[in-house]
């Protein structure tokens, strides 16, 4: 199960790389290398993920500027371990074995 959309995730990647918030316009001119997106669109697309908490927004005159809330390494974190608190303990060190087994 992803923990973001394929657009939220390439929102929140671009903010991830970028050392400070940033407005919708930098976002969707970042987006626009690979794919055409309306102003909109990313408008909305931030606005949820603020809404969701994944983003953390402060006015600046009269625009938005957006960070993430939590870095990519906080938010996977965060998944794996709700997950793993759905199993036993048995089952979430045999869960991490096979991670560290597939990843290199």
């Amino acid at each position: 199960m992803p923990v973001l959309g394929e657009l939220e995730q390439a929102v929140m990647e671009v903010l991830w790389e970028s050392p400070t918030a940033l407005p919708v316009r930098e976002v969707q001119a970042a987006l626009a290398d690979d794919r055409e997106l309306a102003y909109t669109t990313v408008m909305t697309v931030m606005d949820r993920l603020a809404k969701k908490g994944q983003l953390l927004r402060e006015l600046e005159g009269r625009a938005w500027r957006y960070r993430p809330a939590q870095s990519w390494v906080e938010l996977v974190s965060d998944e794996i371990v709700a997950l793993l608190a759905t199993g036993t303990s048995e089952q979430q060190h045999a869960v991490l074995d096979q991670v560290r087994g597939r990843v290199r």
